[in-house]
């Protein structure tokens, strides 16, 4: 505003200014509501992560288990499977039927297997089994059950009787409680995955799967027998011992009765009684 020449300013009136109301809530420094605003949001993330694990874990069903637990219902259930086809198969059981009612096992439950893991929509309906039965790997692919199957009926089919019976013995017994010993008792490891109380367990069963059998049924001698049973046990948990990708449970039935077919042969050992 401009001011003419001549004009003389007597007063000046000061307003005094209003005092605004303070919102007590939003006072406070910027870097406290930064901080308290950080915090807030930490927590929504937290809270909504854990509804998304808790809607994930009640929606679908997640297999756990893996090699290194003991998972004894599945342990159990392959024990008992493999030395009951082994002791039908050497008193009750002729070849020709073990072989077709084997095969037609392993087609249907592979059937089982190929709808379990295309439709994994319907896999509720047999959480209850699957969780005691199946591993984390085996979620979105065929289990341990098909080459399991597979091993049996390629030694039925391939071997004598009385060296079948040697491998499924030992694929029964030896292969689960070795993997006990070890997972519960293993204190020494010497390879990836296996300990020295492991495979002490694998020799101990195996030597007794190749004893028994040719002592009571074929009737060898007892230092012949062991003989051949040591041996014979020996290159098995070598085997065994050694890394691989292929499953054990279709190489341990095949390699323990190749190599028992091979030192009896040489040894002249009869495999009848």
């Amino acid at each position: 505003m401009k001011l003419l020449n001549g004009t003389i300013i007597k007063r000046i009136h000061i307003l005094p200014q209003r005092e605004l109301p303070v919102d007590q809530e939003n006072s406070k420094p910027p870097s406290l509501a930064s901080k308290d605003d950080e915090e807030k949001k930490t927590l929504e993330v937290k809270n909504f992560q854990t509804k998304e694990t808790d809607e994930e874990e009640k929606g679908s069903t997640t297999f756990k288990a893996t090699r290194k637990n003991l998972q004894l219902p599945r342990r159990i259930f392959h024990m008992a499977n493999g030395s009951i086809i082994a002791t039908l198969y050497l008193h009750y059981v002729e070849h020709s039927f073990a072989v077709h009612t084997i095969g037609i096992g392993v087609c249907l439950f592979y059937i089982f297997e190929q709808l379990r893991v295309k439709y994994p929509e319907y896999a509720d309906s047999f959480s209850i089994i699957s969780s005691y039965f199946y591993r984390a790997e085996e979620q979105l692919k065929e289990s341990a059950m098909i080459p399991y199957a597979m091993g049996l009926l390629l030694t039925i089919l391939s071997f004598p009787k009385i060296i079948s019976v040697v491998a499924i013995f030992t694929l029964a017994t030896s292969d689960p409680l070795s993997a006990i010993i070890g997972i519960k008792f293993g204190k020494h490891p010497f390879l990836e995955n296996k300990t020295y109380e492991g495979s002490g367990a694998f020799f101990i069963t195996c030597f007794l799967c190749i004893f028994l059998p040719f002592h009571f049924v074929i009737g060898l001698t007892v230092g012949k027998n062991i003989m051949l049973s040591l041996i014979w046990s020996l290159l098995v948990t070598a085997f065994e011992a050694l890394p691989s990708r292929v499953d054990d449970n279709l190489t341990i039935p095949l390699v323990t009765a190749t190599i028992g077919w091979i030192i009896t042969t040489l040894w002249n050992i009869p495999l009848s009684p």
